[in-house]
């Protein structure tokens, strides 16, 4: 009964099924992301994409337009600046990104610290799930929606361009539209991840999923299926105990996942010891 209780007694509240069901939403839409950006080893883009949004919001807010057209944005536009620098220059792509991304938070910071905004930073860089309102919840699910359906839909394309550009292209792929999708794809997931999660906390959620799935599955679509059920789950009960233990909820949800790659890993470690011993014992 007390397990009962545990689960029970928080969604008896408002605010609290709200936070349930943002926190699912983003996890599903970030571990399905999560699996192409580990194939791809675009592990760091997630993470200055994140931190590209802060000016955007910012100056959203001077400009009297929605957040999310900014930050959404500001987190493309660097991506697209990541790319063109990258094709015209000899400095490699994750180099590109330290630079660029590293520039546009520093810029944000500075015009968050001139600007009296009504956006608490903390709630930016770490999110609030529990202080979601209704209207946040429905752009939520909108996003996640339709990022999740069209990613799900072409995953076949964008896993080939993921694991083997020139073989995308050879085979008539559109490889640089897969390209930029993915980006726009990941830049409005990290958009919707905002209220829930924070630009910071946003990475882990973009990158446990997806290495954890690749750590137990050789498949790639049952790695996305291991991938959603570890977000979803570690969302869920993150959010929860949050609410008993009065913590940060993005945080609690983060390190849930940290646990179980260290499991993940663990198991591993194991299977390729067993696989080792019996191939040796086969050689004797």
């Amino acid at each position: 009964m007390e397990w009962l209780n545990f689960i029970i007694e928080p969604l008896s509240y408002p605010f609290m099924q709200r936070a349930i069901i943002v926190s699912v939403t983003t996890g599903f839409v970030c571990a399905v992301l999560s699996c192409f950006l580990v194939l791809k080893g675009w592990s760091l883009m997630g993470d200055a994409i994140s931190h590209a949004v802060l000016p955007g919001i910012v100056l959203a807010y001077l400009g009297s337009i929605p957040i999310i057209i900014g930050a959404f944005a500001s987190g493309f536009l660097c991506s697209l600046a990541t790319g063109y620098i990258k094709e015209n220059c000899r400095v490699k792509e994750d180099t590109v990104m330290g630079i660029v991304y590293s520039g546009m938070f520093a810029f944000g910071l500075v015009l968050f610290s001139k600007v009296d905004t009504e956006q608490h930073l903390n709630h930016i860089l770490f999110g609030s799930v529990l202080g979601t309102t209704h209207s946040e919840l429905i752009q939520i699910l909108i996003i996640g929606i339709i990022v999740s359906v069209i990613v799900l839909t072409k995953r076949k394309d964008l896993m080939l361009f993921c694991f083997d550009p020139v073989q995308a292209k050879v085979v008539g792929l559109p490889v640089r539209l897969l390209h930029y999708g993915l980006l726009t794809f990941l830049a409005l997931t990290i958009v919707a991840s905002l209220q829930a999660v924070g630009v910071i906390l946003v990475i882990a959620m973009l990158i446990a999923p997806g290495i954890i799935a690749f750590l137990l599955s050789k498949r790639f679509d049952r790695m996305l299926i291991i991938a959603v059920i570890v977000s979803i789950a570690s969302c869920i009960s993150g959010t929860l105990i949050s609410y008993h233990f009065s913590a940060s909820t993005s945080a609690c949800i983060v390190l849930i996942q940290a646990v179980i790659f260290i499991f993940a890993q663990a198991y591993r470690l194991l299977v390729n010891h067993y696989q080792s011993e019996i191939n040796r014992k086969a050689h004797l």
